[in-house]
């Protein structure tokens, strides 16, 4: 009687040690600046769920304009709102539209970049030419159907962004799923009886996971721009909700009075897209097990 077939996974699939990867995290530049910054967005969508210096739905119309004070850190807008709580309240919107939208395109692309990758034949046909289709559909002209059936508003950009996701990560999936199949340890799972599901949950997936978290963290930056250019052309994020994109879709008629309007959303939608940049650079490089060898 032969002795069963045992499956050993390869480098890619064993995580680092806790502790040395953490080292390696703290010496890695891009790293450690994109991970601070965001959380630096992240925390300022979770202060305002609790405390802003103002109401950011409060119009005062007496003090609009207004100049940075010790009341109005930043000033105020045409409203009179204060732009410290506009922005800080304009973070949640931002981060709650690209988590749902991310995790849309996340769920639904990498099931479909699995089953591709397993099933093979028509089954990959069929789905690999849906997300042919579905490039032909960007964020914005989504929304733009979308707001014409619905109306424009915050659900209208997560399924609108949710959508533009799907393909993407189907393709990167399906794409990193064949470089698996094709290696030694799963034709030897095949081999010790294991069905295409199983192969799938315990080889595929762990090994493909570290190219899913670096994707995740562009795709997200991805959706923070598109967020903000649908509240900008106003079929996104709907007053009097705050968001970045409304705030620069406010500002525009007051650049050559009040440029800093325009200034502070901006520079708070560059700094998150800046902060998940660096930080998907940093685990590019700390998941990359040949780079773990190295140092």
């Amino acid at each position: 009687m032969s002795a069963p077939v045992t499956v050993d996974a390869p480098l890619a699939a064993r995580p680092l040690p806790a502790r040395t990867f953490f080292r390696r995290a703290l010496r890695h530049r891009s790293f450690v600046i994109g991970a601070a910054l965001s959380l630096l967005v992240l925390a300022s969508a979770l202060l305002s769920l609790v405390w802003t210096p103002w109401s950011p739905y409060e119009i005062d119309i007496a003090s609009k304009l207004r100049p940075p004070s010790a009341a109005h850190w930043l000033g105020t807008d045409s409203f009179g709102r204060d732009i410290v709580s506009l922005l800080l309240a304009g973070a949640r919107s931002t981060i709650m539209v690209g988590v749902i939208a991310v995790g849309i395109g996340l769920t639904f692309g990498v099931t479909l970049g699995l089953i591709a990758s397993a099933r093979r034949g028509w089954t990959e046909e069929i789905i690999m030419r849906f997300s042919d289709f579905t490039f032909a559909f960007p964020a914005v002209l989504s929304a733009i159907m979308l707001a014409a059936v619905a109306g424009p508003g915050m659900v209208t950009s997560i399924i609108a962004i949710g959508i533009f996701q799907i393909p993407t990560l189907t393709r990167l999936t399906r794409g990193s799923a064949n470089a698996i199949w094709a290696r030694e340890f799963v034709l030897a799972a095949r081999a010790a009886g294991k069905g295409r599901f199983r192969i799938t949950i315990e080889h595929v997936l762990p090994n493909i996971l570290s190219i899913l978290i670096v994707q995740v963290t562009i795709q997200f930056a991805l959706a923070i721009l598109a967020e903000a250019a649908l509240s900008y052309l106003g079929l996104g994020t709907q007053p009097p909700q705050p968001s970045w994109g409304r705030m620069l879709n406010d500002a525009q008629t007051l650049l050559f009075q009040s440029p800093m309007l325009a200034v502070y959303p901006g520079a708070a939608i560059a700094v998150a897209v800046l902060g998940l940049n660096l930080l998907g650079d940093g685990l590019r490089d700390l998941l990359d097990p040949r780079l773990a060898r190295e140092r």
